[in-house]
């Protein structure tokens, strides 16, 4: 069975085989892109046929990806795209980049990887290779996407069939690493597994690391955010400690960062957003929970982070009754709804808790936000004022949720009545100001 591997390395390396991306968001589209411009011919797959309809015009809907890229390889007929899991029968190589979101309940979410493999499974023939890349616990690959991928077609993994699995690492908003140049982790189930799935990235990505499985892989993948979400965690609490004190956080952070040894400088907020940091550790802790294990830290840095919105509106209740007001009948700017500057992702952004407590306490609360026209979250939703500077002069506190860089914070704070700055946006524009205050 070695001259199947063989010859779908040869083509990888060749570039003659098709690529299939099951999942065209934040992970996948830029993925197809990357394989597209290395001279494959992709097809992206997604049940959303909004997205299709873009992609076939040569349109783009994320922001790390411009139209003019898409429009090239649409032209070229280096990539199309369908709702149709049957353009998985002429596929070679195939990527599930689909979301693992969390229940209500904090229990992960699989139905997308469920859905994509069982797409998949009437069109799996001898001869590719599947990749997982979407975050999830140790085990899943193995236990979940190989049997959908195997029992219906009898192939046997790491000889006719090869299955691996592979960590996105997009970091949205970026431009010094991409997904063409941040290093690619690959575990596959055998070692045939993991040759012909880095044979395959190799050739568009420019550096593939292997591990010896698809569980380190994973693995890998949750220590990664596990290690952000924890430190984060620690400097969010440290915010904590130092109002209780009356020392300035800011300060005592930009002063432990002139350490040249031994410390990674992590800044507080009102909470953790993003598709990884606030999801993937608790898929570790949640899988850990069926081995009779409580992962301590991620459950305390958990809870600490689910608090912080609270904490952050605390701030703007106190800054306002300092101010003679109340924040019940008060009128509320928020600048910001995007999870972190410069994009307009707003996956499990800290901005919605804090938004919707602010409404639950009778605030009238507005938001403005460059990247973010308009959102709905569960059962409410918002649209960004058109005019800023009118709304910060009307309100009686801007808060300062997202620091989008196109914001002319300067100005904001001389015509704001009050600003209660949770990134320290202000600078030393804010300290010692009256009119500031600062997480």
């Amino acid at each position: 069975m070695t001259e199947i591997k063989d010859q779908l390395i040869a083509r990888l390396r060749d570039k003659s085989a098709t690529i299939a991306i099951l999942g065209l968001g934040y992970v996948g589209l830029p993925l197809a892109v990357v394989f597209g411009e290395a001279g494959y011919k992709v097809i992206g797959i997604d049940p959303i046929a909004e997205k299709v309809e873009a992609i076939n015009r040569g349109e783009s809907y994320v922001l790390d990806i411009s139209s003019a890229q898409v429009a090239a390889l649409v032209k070229a007929g280096k990539l199309s795209a369908t709702t149709d899991f049957a353009a998985c029968l002429k596929a070679d190589a195939v990527s599930i980049c689909v979301p693992t979101p969390l229940r209500k309940t904090g229990d992960p979410d699989l139905s997308f990887i469920v859905s994509a493999t069982e797409g998949l499974a009437p069109y799996v023939h001898s001869g590719m290779v599947v990749v997982l890349e979407s975050s999830t616990y140790p085990g899943t690959t193995r236990e979940m996407v190989l049997p959908r991928l195997t029992s219906e077609s009898g192939l046997r993994v790491g000889e006719e069939v090869f299955i691996a699995f592979s960590p996105e690492r997009v970091d949205p908003g970026r431009t010094d690493w991409t997904t063409k140049n941040t290093p690619k982790v690959i575990g596959g189930i055998t070692a045939a597994c993991s040759e012909v799935s880095a044979a395959w990235y190799e050739q568009a990505l420019d550096t593939v690391v292997p591990v010896s499985s698809t569980e380190a892989a994973e693995m890998a993948k949750l220590l990664e955010n596990t290690f952000r979400m924890v430190n984060i965690t620690m400097v969010n609490e440290l915010a904590i400690m130092c109002d209780r004190l009356g020392v300035d956080v800011w300060e005592v952070i930009d002063a432990a960062a002139t350490k040249p040894f031994g410390f990674m400088k992590f800044t507080p907020g009102p909470g953790i957003g993003g598709h990884c940091i606030p999801i993937d550790p608790l898929y570790l802790s949640w899988k850990l929970k069926s081995l009779n294990y409580t992962a301590r830290f991620i459950e305390l840095a958990s809870e600490i982070n689910s608090n912080m919105p609270r904490f952050a509106v605390g701030k703007v209740q106190d800054a306002l009754n300092d101010h003679g007001k109340a924040l019940k009948g008060s009128r509320v700017l928020v600048l910001g709804v995007a999870y972190k500057p410069d994009i307009d992702d707003m996956r499990e952004s800290p901005a919605l808790d804090v938004i919707h407590l602010m409404q639950q306490k009778g605030g009238d609360v507005r938001y403005h936000d460059p990247y973010v026209a308009s959102f709905r979250h569960d059962s409410w939703g918002l649209e960004s004022v058109t005019d800023l500077m009118a709304e910060v002069r009307a309100a009686d506190v801007v808060v300062i949720v997202t620091n989008h860089k196109a914001y002319d914070f300067a100005a904001i704070v001389n015509e704001a009545a009050l600003v209660v700055d949770m990134r320290n946006a202000t600078g030393k524009l804010g300290k010692n100001n009256p009119k500031v205050v600062k997480l």
